[in-house]
């Protein structure tokens, strides 16, 4: 936890400050070692929010690239009771969730259902693995006629399994905290995954960091993730019947010519 409550304040943790804890409003305790980002912490064991995370240096750096006032807020669901610290939340109510551990299907589902209108902004160089998958994968992506945006037949050969049935926008970060020396194109842009299928392929949106830190607080929403894959889903139907007219047109030409199918650009 960033921020406590001190004075009627909400401050960062310093040098054994002692503050109150705006969730539960039980007592927390400075942490200001050297091995982890200074923060707050209850002087149990257990946080009172089950969803709060250790901060790395990854998601500190994320979150302070929004407004103080933004970061950790703290909603509240008025009908069940149910509190919990959202890393950023916009004017306009979008929730930007930064996720560095790992997290099962179940709790991931149950926190997009808590705060609705949200994006997941995920680590992708916690494992290994994540990158050379990426990599390898991404020669699948097939360009559309909409720059920046891309089609994929087997979005589970790119991106972790965990995060495919996602409901909302999955923002893949695989640069990490510093600049990649070399540039890398691909791992320093971000990679988004949107929820649902275009029939049958994922829609995977690049941008740049800088360009997501000036939309995502901008707009209600980061991208009209359901309007765009619907929008795909009718161009690649589209695309699919005209180039089964151009085939039934030249059915029975002689010496049996068929056209060659065209590649589909949407």
């Amino acid at each position: 936890m960033k921020y406590a409550l001190a004075g009627g304040k909400r401050v960062e943790a310093y040098l054994e400050g002692r503050a109150t804890c705006p969730v539960c409003g039980s007592e927390v305790i400075a942490k200001c070692g050297t091995h982890r980002v200074h923060h707050w912490a209850h002087r149990g064991i257990q946080d009172c929010d089950s969803w709060v995370e250790k901060e790395t240096e990854w998601h500190r750096a994320w979150k302070n690239y929004f407004p103080a006032e933004c970061q950790e807020f703290v909603q509240h669901d008025g009908q069940s009771g149910e509190r919990h610290i959202a890393d950023v939340r916009t004017s306009h109510g979008l929730v930007l969730e930064f996720q560095h551990s790992h997290l099962n299907s179940p709790e991931r589902a149950a926190r997009e259902g808590f705060y609705g209108n949200m994006v997941w902004v995920v680590d992708g160089t916690r494992l290994k693995r994540d990158y050379p998958r990426f990599v390898k994968g991404k020669d699948q992506l097939r360009r559309t006629n909409n720059q920046g945006y891309f089609l994929l037949s087997f979005p589970e050969e790119c991106f972790p399994a965990t995060w495919l049935d996602s409901s909302v926008p999955v923002v893949f970060d695989f640069r990490g905290v510093y600049q990649s020396q070399p540039p890398d194109a691909f791992k320093d842009g971000l990679w988004c995954l949107l929820p649902g299928r275009a029939e049958g392929s994922a829609v995977v949106v690049c941008m740049s960091r800088e360009e997501f830190i000036k939309v995502a607080p901008s707009r209600p929403q980061l991208l009209a993730a359901q309007q765009i894959v619907t929008d795909f889903a009718r161009r690649i139907r589209e695309a699919r019947a005209a180039d089964a007219f151009a085939t039934q047109r030249f059915t029975g030409m002689p010496g049996g010519w068929r056209p060659r199918r065209r590649s589909i650009r949407l």
